[in-house]
């Protein structure tokens, strides 16, 4: 009976407003959560039976569909903790529920979010105010990643930042740049040595220093250009670690630049970069004296020694200061001595249909099958935008447009209702025939 069709349709008119008005409440509730996609109703009509020109319509009613739109984006807001993150383009960060840190593993345990306020936890865990945990890959010693499957979370672990922790960062380079006195190496000089000592850190954080003793050679007539460097290490009781001949150049073209360096003990020295290779007791490290005919290297000219430039790296023990998210996606801590060190980086995962994600609370998703499998890209590669510090991700909420669709919504409810009193008064008099 098509009345009751009629009757049907108004109910089914009903359920999909009330749905639609579900997901404009739960938009409006959100407008000023970080990192909330908005939901929206579909509608979409159902047809039953009554073929064409058959005079006989039997009204089918319609049927809503939610959804959530994960693809939005939201604007950046800026904020005053460097580990309030967001992502600037594609991509969301990956993170794990409380009850699987500790024992983190298998892909069901990834939730994935596109903001968060990140704080460490009395365990030194990454948390957002959800308890959700940041996940990276651990940074070696010397700087390096560990190479992992992408398309895996083998690797991935909670991210852990002591905030007691002390490091130190040994010296591996050193650049020496003197002038030695040409007159030391003429006929008749007085043969007077000069040195240098130079500090450096070892890779206990200790202060070692390694002292430069230049010897001018002295022949008998003429000038030799020649000089014989010694390396001591104070960490080796000041025992000669390297001796090298050094011969200048006294040509018009390049008069007072290197010529020559002969290695008489210790590491080979490579004319191609300049260097010498030493073992200290503090660990390896790498020494310039500059390449041959290179002004800014080791010098002979005039009568003065002079320190035209010296440098080294690494830095003493320090305490950590600050914890900052760079522009790569690594979770970055900074002592008191200036010293940085690379923790974790941060992966930016991506999937190829981000609205199939399934929506769970607290901004976070699950992938399923409608979004298809993730991806694990380093920050601002591929598809993926960047992770941005000091910063979170608006709601993606327009409170204008979802009032107005609150009036529409409304009022389509009001309707559907009235359809549904006509219907029950045209019922009565159907009854009302039978008296």
């Amino acid at each position: 009976m098509t009345i009751s069709s009629a009757l049907n349709a108004g109910v089914a008119g009903l359920n999909a407003n009330a749905t639609r008005l579900a997901t404009i409440s739960d938009n409006i509730a959100n407008s000023g959560t970080f990192g909330y996609k908005r939901a929206d109703a579909e509608f979409a009509n159902l047809v039953i039976g009554g073929g064409s020109g058959s005079g006989v319509y039997s009204a089918g009613g319609v049927r809503a569909s939610s959804y959530r739109l994960i693809e939005e984006r939201g604007s950046l807001v800026g904020t005053s903790n460097a580990l309030d993150l967001a992502i600037s383009g594609r991509g969301m960060l990956p993170v794990t529920d409380e009850t699987a840190v500790g024992d983190f593993g298998g892909d069901s345990r990834l939730m994935l979010t596109r903001t968060g306020s990140f704080h460490v936890d009395a365990s030194g865990v990454l948390r957002n105010g959800a308890g959700l945990a940041l996940l990276g890959w651990p940074v070696g010693a010397e700087g390096d990643v560990v190479a992992h499957g992408r398309d895996s979370i083998n690797g991935l672990e909670p991210v852990v930042v002591n905030a007691n922790q002390m490091a130190g960062d040994p010296t591996s380079q050193m650049t020496l740049g003197l002038n030695l006195p040409a007159t030391a190496t003429n006929a008749g000089a007085a043969g007077t040595v000069q040195s240098t000592t130079v500090e450096y850190f070892g890779n206990l954080g200790t202060s070692e220093s390694l002292t430069f003793s230049f010897t001018p050679v002295v022949p008998a007539t003429g000038s030799s250009n020649r000089w014989t460097l010694q390396i001591r290490d104070s960490a080796s009781a000041n025992a000669v670690i390297g001796e090298y001949s050094l011969a200048f150049d006294d040509s018009r073209a390049a008069g007072g630049t290197l010529q020559s360096v002969t290695m008489v003990s210790g590491g080979a020295y490579d004319p191609a970069t300049g260097t010498v290779g030493l073992t200290v007791a503090g660990g390896p490290l790498t020494l310039s004296l500059g390449k041959p005919g290179d002004p800014a290297g080791l010098t002979q000219l005039s009568d003065t020694f002079a320190q035209t430039q010296i440098s080294k790296d690494g830095s003493p023990v320090g305490e950590m200061n600050t914890v900052t998210m760079d522009e790569d996606g690594f979770i970055v801590a900074t002592y008191n001595t200036g010293f940085a060190r690379r923790l974790y980086q941060i992966p930016v995962v991506d999937v190829p249909n981000a609205n199939g994600l399934t929506s769970l609370s607290n901004q976070a998703y699950a992938v399923s099958n409608t979004s298809g499998a993730f991806y694990l890209w380093d920050a601002g590669d591929g598809p993926t935008g960047t992770i941005e510090g000091y910063a979170m991700e608006g709601s993606t909420t327009d409170v204008a447009n979802e009032l107005t669709s609150l009036i529409e919504t409304q009022r389509a409810y009001s309707s559907n209702a009235k359809v549904i009193q006509t219907v029950d008064e045209m019922l009565q008099e159907t009854t009302n025939i039978k008296r």
